[in-house]
């Protein structure tokens, strides 16, 4: 499989929000905002490049005994170094919104089926692409949720004011239930033109 290929799998093919519905758990907790959503997945996205590569490389040196101990400190490495440059250059205010979500990417099963599917078994260059598509789908995932549920909660987008009239928020979106009514939604527009295009191509 080219690099091309396997990059647009993670993005759009196997993306792990829609398609797959992988870490639904901060998926659907930070996305009150687009912001949120933006830094959750750029961080999810780092943690997942780094520690898909320094598994990628050292795959033939750990043994399949503790393979998953292995696993678990190289990604609470890769966690600690991104939440400490979090804290040093993001806003306090992303900090607080996300909170314990980012010590949590140690055990997202998106790092975790990454790692155990390809990381472990491929080579580091194809490792490193595969994690950067994953990554940057899930972040697509977490900003597309986040755009739509601050435009319909709150009437604004990345902190934009566009509904100034508060009677026109629909404020079940900044709850967790409308995590799942838009969440559902958006799978649902998805599988809706991807049938339309696959009759078209029939």
């Amino acid at each position: 499989m080219s690099y091309y290929k396997l990059f647009k799998r993670g993005v759009f093919d196997e993306n792990p929000t829609f398609v797959q519905l992988l870490a639904l758990c901060p998926l659907l907790a930070v996305t009150t905002s687009a912001i949120n959503g933006v830094y959750m997945g750029v961080a999810t996205a780092a943690v997942m490049l780094a520690a898909s590569t320094v598994i990628s490389i050292l795959r033939k040196l750990i043994p399949n005994e503790i393979r998953v101990a292995v696993f678990i400190v190289i990604v609470a490495g890769a966690v600690t170094i991104v939440q400490l440059l979090m804290e040093a250059f993001a806003p306090p205010a992303i900090n607080d919104s996300l909170g314990i979500f980012i010590p949590l990417i140690v055990v997202n099963c998106l790092v975790f089926a990454r790692i155990e599917a390809f990381a472990a078994l491929n080579k580091p260059l194809p490792s490193a692409v595969d994690a950067l598509g994953m990554g940057l789908g899930f972040t697509l995932g977490l900003t597309t949720l986040g755009i739509c549920r601050e435009f319909l909660g709150s009437g604004s987008i990345f902190g934009i004011e566009l509904l100034m009239d508060p009677t026109a928020h629909v404020l079940i979106m900044q709850m967790a239930p409308g995590a799942f009514f838009m969440m559902g939604t958006l799978i649902m527009i998805m599988k809706y033109f991807q049938m339309k295009k696959g009759g078209l191509n029939g």
